[in-house]
């Protein structure tokens, strides 16, 4: 699953009622002609009561039949060999191919996405430097200082390729702070020039500073993109990041007590070593044991004289101006501008001249009195090449079908799951630093051994159904639900002639009963059909009426599908390595599959299509309870700049307002807006009741709108 975000609305029973014992008293059947009973009746009856007596056991063996088969499907979509199936690994090939294959075996046609089953397309998953990086300051007089790539400088991955000629200017923190009355841009131009930045914010010493996050994270305004969302929002072309001294003079006084550690390290080898040095040259001493135990002890002592000598000269290199490393912002590219990190030293001459202060004395000077300390690098201009190859990898969307018959032939069904996982977390992972394997049990495994079983389902049945169902396995939905996004910008089957979209993401973890259905208000056949047809198996539903939400659904909720969403909720192996298959609530899956199909049978067979109805709010995960509301669903299949929107919700400020699925915000008020993240740094700026003019890309017409903002939703 994408995200997390979801509240409970009403809940429903559709436990089975407790079975009654059948032929209690009354007159024994087959009891006539004198009490002698013909002998063909008698074996009839005598093969009735045997299939009445087996009938249960045949039931508890299907029942078992199946799990093991879901088992068997979850077992081998988690398995370490599958790598996580993050996007870009061999393990989310394997386990397309897989899917494939169990379509294919459960009847449906598997060719039909250009004589195949795949809908591919390309992503993002890598990023190097390139050749031809350089960079250059130039002074006033036009003189030329050449900066040394890996040693002075670095581009950063996150940030976009090209050429830098501008002039500089210095925006202190870059921090845009109106609320907290530190505004370091209130009189800075910065358009069309590259800005230097500061990392992190001031008075990092004081535990409840003014930029102190919560629970003692980093705060948003020190916050590398929120820093850098602030400059594109202004109109810089580029930024360079130099660290802070606070944090260099911590890194220097973790060094000094690596070198004390070090030390103790090699007196505490060096005293063990002795007695096995003795026993070693003694000459009546015939055991091996003796030498081997000194081989080892003297390997320990060298690397930790190793350590010693390379923590000491380091310490003794003075306050430490350690550059992040190329990829420390990720692989995928967020912005379109150079974003480089500088070591102080090469602009300790610009900060002298336009402030005159070192890099110490300044930031002294701004926690003293908490105070902007910003200026234009006057005649300072830099100059130089971003070279960033970037590395694309191939995705697939696997798509099944079932031919409908009839009048209603070419309306179609969809019932998907997404297949992908977080690899090996990183962005993704919940597990910081963690570089296990993600295996994604519930996470979606899970969803997608129930796909492939409402698969053996409907293929297991010998009339056809009067309309098409369209099965989709969906790839890069952990990423941003590209795969959904890409099947409603390019369907198979035509999108306005789909009546409906059921959706299984985390559905592996079903306890006390509780199944969550989000969409239940985006059509009114929804909750009989949810409470006749999950009649008997023993869900407990919570039903969540909002449209978007957390997963593929909402993809097709945006083109006005009516959707349906199931999950068993949220629980802390979520995005860690430790969500693993002997977890999962095997049953519990394959209930939801029955449910899935007998949903599927009906929609299918019902004459009337569900209407969709429009749901007024969102269960948004980007949402936090902080920013107003605008109501908007990003459109994550879009590359060109800006918040592409894949929908608005109904009755939101976004859709007072006249914004529509397709449009493109690139400015909110004032400021420039090139992707999510600046749309919700901006967002956060403006308080509920603001009216904001949003400006949008609407196809090659620029449209500006006015949006009067909601309350924050929690």
């Amino acid at each position: 699953m994408h995200e997390m975000g979801h509240r409970a609305e009403r809940t429903t029973s559709t436990q089975s009622p407790s079975s009654q014992p059948a032929n209690v008293g009354g007159p024994r059947p087959g009891w006539f002609m004198g009490g002698r009973v013909p002998v063909a009746a008698s074996l009839t009856g005598l093969l009735l009561l045997a299939l009445t007596a087996l009938a249960p056991l045949g039931r508890a063996a299907d029942a078992t039949a199946r799990t093991e088969r879901i088992l068997s499907d979850v077992k081998l979509l988690a398995a370490d060999e599958m790598e996580g199936r993050g996007v870009g690994t061999e393990g989310l090939n394997k386990a397309a191919e897989y899917v494939r294959e169990e379509f294919t075996k459960a009847g449906f046609n598997t060719q039909s996405v250009n004589g195949g089953p795949f809908q591919t397309f390309s992503l993002v998953t890598g990023a190097k430097l390139g050749e031809g990086n350089s960079l250059a300051l130039v002074s006033p007089t036009g003189a030329r200082t050449e900066l040394k790539l890996g040693e002075q400088y670095t581009p950063l991955s996150f940030g976009g390729a090209g050429d830098l000629d501008a002039e500089l200017v210095f925006a202190g923190y870059g921090i845009d702070a109106k609320d907290q009355k530190f505004e370091e841009y209130a009189n800075l131009d910065v358009k069309g020039k590259v800005v230097v930045i500061v990392r992190k914010s001031p008075k990092q010493a004081v535990a409840d500073g003014p930029f102190s996050g919560a629970h003692g994270g980093i705060s948003r305004h020190a916050d590398l993109q929120s820093k850098v969302s602030i400059a594109f929002g202004k109109g810089a072309v580029g930024v360079l990041f130099v660290n802070d001294v606070y944090s260099s003079k911590k890194e220097l006084d973790d060094l000094k007590n690596s070198v004390s550690k070090a030390a103790v390290a090699v007196a505490d080898l060096s005293a063990e070593l002795v007695p096995l040095l003795d026993k070693v040259t003694d000459a009546k001493n015939t055991e091996m044991s003796a030498l081997e135990q000194y081989e080892l002890k003297r390997k320990d002592l060298v690397a930790a004289l190793g350590r010693y000598t390379t923590a000491r000269n380091d310490v003794g290199k003075g306050v430490p101006d350690t550059l992040m490393r190329f990829g420390y912002g990720g692989d995928e590219s967020t912005r379109s501008i150079p974003i480089l990190h500088l070591q102080r030293s090469p602009l300790e001459e610009l900060l002298q001249g336009a402030l005159k202060k070192n890099w110490n004395d300044w930031e002294a000077a701004v926690d003293a009195d908490m105070q902007p300390l910003v200026a234009p690098f006057a005649g300072w201009k830099i100059a130089g090449k971003v070279v960033i190859d970037r590395q694309a990898t191939e995705v697939k969307n696997v798509i099944a079908v079932l031919p409908g018959e009839g009048a209603t032939a070419e309306e179609t069904i969809i019932v998907g799951a997404h297949y992908d996982h977080v690899g090996r977390g990183g962005k993704g992972s919940l597990a910081p630093g963690s570089m296990d394997i993600h295996n994604g049990a519930d996470d979606n495994a899970s969803g997608t051994a129930c796909l492939l079983e409402v698969a053996r389902r409907l293929g297991a049945r010998t009339e056809k159904l009067p309309r098409r169902v369209v099965l989709i396995a969906f790839t890069a939905e952990e990423l941003g639900l590209f795969g959904s996004a890409r099947y409603t910008k390019e369907p198979v089957f035509p999108l306005e002639s789909t009546i409906a979209m059921l959706n299984m993401d985390m559905v592996g973890r079903l306890a006390g009963e509780k199944l969550i259905v989000y969409g239940t208000g985006t059509s009114p056949v929804w909750d009989a059909l949810l409470k006749t047809q999950g009649e008997g198996l023993g869900f407990q539903m919570s039903f969540k009426p909002e449209g978007f939400g957390p997963s593929d659904h909402s993809s097709f909720y945006a083109k006005n599908i009516p959707v349906l969403h199931f999950f068993t909720g949220n629980h802390n192996d979520y995005h860690r390595p430790s969500d693993d298959w002997d977890k999962l609530n095997l049953s519990g899956i394959d209930r939801v599959a029955e449910l899935t199909e007998k949903l599927v049978v009906q929609l299918a067979t019902t004459p009337e299509k569900p209407k969709y109805i429009a749901v007024t709010g969102t269960a948004n995960p980007l949402r936090d309870g902080t920013r107003p509301y605008f109501g908007s669903l990003p459109d994550f299949g879009v590359d060109e700049p800006g918040y592409a929107l894949g929908g608005v919700a109904p009755g939101s400020p976004a859709e007072k307002g006249g914004l529509k699925a397709g449009d493109r915000i690139i400015q909110l008020g004032t400021h420039k807006i090139e992707n999510l993240n600046d749309f919700d740094l901006h967002l956060r700026k403006f308080q509920a009741d603001d009216t904001v003019e949003v400006t949008v890309m609407r196809g090659k017409e620029k449209v500006v709108l006015k949006v009067t903002l909601g309350k924050p939703r929690g």
